[in-house]
């Protein structure tokens, strides 16, 4: 007899069967009056350990013999901190022994549910993992509607230091080749794989994805909320198409894990949503990642800051360079002002000398203090540059710290470009840490963190563990334990991820921080597609975006710098003080929209894009910013060609309504106005776009008579 289960919130509900002779599976997902059926059983975890295998040869990580084997046991559900909701399914296999508790969690007010699995071994015998899934389950249908596995779009990003979030979009029937499957009656063995080694987790690849469907009126959005290794899949049931999600497996990462009797592993935690639209699954994750952040004050009201070292002091600040920018980024009207790298190294060479953190001499005659002290009488908050997981190998460190609180393979330290890597799980690296961070606070009361990372070790390191990979999760899961403490200890202090621009841009990590760097690109040209594309990853009030306008620049090359970062979180670099009067006064502008337009309303905004989500190369780039009271968009253009200064712009929200459109930024007299005609029946602009320069504007749009 099958039985049955419903769970969720009043946006989602999930309704899990099983009987005696299936594992548990969902069999449908109802978001709103949506309802959405699967029918092929995918079990709600598949696993692989040593001495089992796939019930049909592949590497898939879905259609294990004993995720097929699992049977329910029971469930419980709770609601706990913040209102949080929680359905937690026990499962077993009682050939192995093998139990797992499936945790689902749900925010009040979002249609995205997390989702991990802890796996206990309950026989007698050690059992080895080797992988695990967090998420698997097939594409499905609406009631109306058979599956169809070639009836989607993949929709994935990819991802290199100066060129982050390169968005792509393929047809599952181009990744699902015609088999004739049906004549074997085998499903297929393949699958298409993105994976993500070492600790940079966006080095390469997202670890977010969508699939849309027209014609089936779906579409699927997916994260993993890991900073380290992960995995995730699509490939085709035959009857459907189905996705998994996961942390390391051993086949990508070098990773498995001993369990002994009464042992546990849990999984990576990763979330998902369903809807009917982009803009519906998009808005729940908007929705689920403010609900599922750090608290923290700056949450709501990101500052302005201003950062030494992009296409500025590069690395080498000194007293007497930090002053007039000081001066000058406190007039502009700068809240942060950060210091970069290199203000710890006498020697000149600062980047191997990384990790003992205690100021220059030669850089600073009179003491850091001194600077110090010459930011905070502006009424800014001090921040400082940090890179805490790595010692320099010129770093005293490197021979104070033990072997063991270092990253280590056959014996030896992983070195990576002239740093070792620290391993968090060892008590002196968190020590030495610990003790850096509140020496900084106390003696200097810096209140702003720039973290950076900018070397990732490789498979991991065999220190302790099972497997090199075993090494890596744990020390990544270390790390995350310590930013939690750090919030604790310092619940003020506003922290920024910062790993070589945007390498890691996942949710474990920007849940946890108030400012995420999203690129080391030193092009201002380039930098629209990346700023746009970034709030795929991130919340806009967390997305730093440098703008660094230089004396050199004409006023439309200034403005489209200040556009990139307007946005976002506003992060602002650049010699200022060489600036003339009118350059400064554009930057004071920008800031000043910022803070009175912007700044209020971007905690509660929804990033749309009224062109779609850019590729690399676009001429014209725009994103935009919704909320109920008014929308923003900004748009770019990178040396438009005649024939394409015709664009339109595409505005949903407000089809059918009569509006009015603003120029917010540059608005002066002295800035050519761009030529923008609304059609409420399409809901589109028209926009006429100027040629052959770079140049931007920001526009805010409302009803006529106000409102949005």
């Amino acid at each position: 007899m099958t039985q049955q289960l419903e769970w969720g919130n009043q946006l989602i509900s999930l309704h899990f069967q099983w009987d005696e002779r299936t594992a548990v599976s969902l069999g449908e997902i109802v978001v709103g009056e949506t309802v959405v059926g699967f029918k092929h059983n995918v079990p709600i975890v598949d696993l692989l350990v040593a001495g089992s295998g796939h019930w049909i040869a592949n590497d898939r990580l879905v259609q294990t013999s004993i995720g097929a084997n699992m049977r329910y046991v029971s469930h419980t559900a709770s609601i706990y901190e913040n209102d949080i909701k929680r359905l937690v399914i026990s499962v077993e296999d009682p050939n192995t022994g093998i139990r797992c508790d499936v945790t689902y969690e749900l925010a009040a007010d979002a249609a995205m549910f997390r989702t991990f699995v802890a796996v206990t071994n309950k026989s007698d015998e050690d059992i080895h993992l080797e992988q695990v899934t967090s998420w698997a389950n097939e594409f499905g249908s609406q009631a109306s509607d058979s599956p169809d596995p070639r009836a989607w779009k993949l929709h994935e990003a990819d991802f290199d230091w100066l060129a982050e979030g390169r968005w792509h979009a393929t047809a599952t029937d181009e990744l699902f080749p015609v088999l004739s499957q049906q004549l074997t009656q085998h499903d297929p063995r393949g699958e298409h794989r993105v994976i993500s080694t070492g600790t940079w987790s966006t080095g390469k690849h997202a670890p977010l994805a969508f699939l849309d469907s027209e014609k089936l009126g779906l579409v699927w959005m997916f994260q993993i909320e890991h900073n380290g290794a992960w995995r995730w899949e699509i490939g085709d049931n035959t009857h459907d198409g189905y996705m998994a999600l996961s942390g390391p497996t051993r086949i990508d990462h070098s990773w498995h894990t001993a369990l002994s009797h009464g042992e546990a592993f849990t999984t990576v935690p990763v979330s998902v949503t369903l809807g009917t639209t982009f803009d519906e699954a998009y808005a729940s994750l908007v929705a689920y990642r403010r609900a599922m952040r750090t608290e923290h004050a700056g949450n709501f009201h990101p500052r302005v800051i201003f950062n030494d070292y992009m296409n500025t002091l590069d690395g080498d600040p000194t007293t007497g360079k930090l002053l007039p920018l000081i001066t000058s980024a406190a007039e502009v009207g700068a809240e942060v002002f950060c210091i970069d790298a290199g203000w710890y190294d006498d020697s000149g060479d600062w980047w191997p000398s990384v990790g003992e953190w205690e100021p220059s001499t030669t850089r600073f005659p009179s003491g850091l203090g001194e600077v110090i002290d010459a930011i905070t009488s502006y009424g800014m908050i001090p921040g400082l540059w940090l890179e805490p997981e790595v010692i320099g190998v010129q770093s005293p460190m490197a021979q104070v710290l033990p072997d063991s609180a270092f990253f280590q393979r056959n014996g030896h330290r992983v070195v990576e470009q002239e740093r070792y890597v620290l391993d968090l799980r060892d008590d002196r690296a968190r020590q030495h840490l610990d003790s850096v961070i509140e020496r900084l606070v106390n003696d200097y009361g810096i209140g702003y963190f720039k973290f950076d990372y900018n070397v990732s070790p490789g498979s991991g390191t065999d220190l302790y563990g099972s497997s090199t990979g075993e090494g890596m999760l744990e020390h990544n899961r270390a790390y995350i334990k310590w930013l939690d403490a750090l919030h604790s200890r310092f619940p003020e202090i506003i922290l920024e991820n910062c790993s070589s621009g945007g390498m890691r841009e996942d949710f474990a990590q920007t849940s946890r921080f108030q400012v995420q760097s999203t690129s080391d690109q030193q092009d201002y040209r380039l930098y629209p597609a990346i700023a746009s594309s970034a709030l795929m990853m991130l919340l806009p009030e967390q997305s730093g975006n440098w703008a660094y306008p230089q004396p050199s620049m004409n006023d439309e090359e200034i403005s489209f710098n200040l556009s990139t970062t307007m946005l976002g979180h506003f992060f602002l670099s650049g010699y200022l003080n060489h600036m003339n009067e009118k350059q400064r006064g554009l930057c004071k502008e920008a800031i000043t929209v910022y803070t009175k337009v912007v700044q209020p309303i971007i905690a509660s905004s929804v990033p749309f894009w009224p062109l779609g989500l850019p590729r690399w190369t676009d001429d014209v780039v725009s994103v935009g910013l919704k909320t109920k009271q008014k929308s923003l968009f900004t748009v770019w253009a990178r040396n438009v060609p005649e024939s394409h200064r015709n664009v339109v712009l595409f505005l949903p929200q407000f089809t059918g309504v009569e509006v009015e459109i603003s120029t917010v930024f540059p608005n002066r007299p002295d800035f050519q106005q761009w030529d923008l005609q609304w059609d409420k029946q399409r809901g589109i602009a028209m926009l006429h776009v100027p040629t052959g320069i770079h140049a931007a504007r920001t526009f805010a749009i409302t009803k006529k008579g106000g409102g949005c």
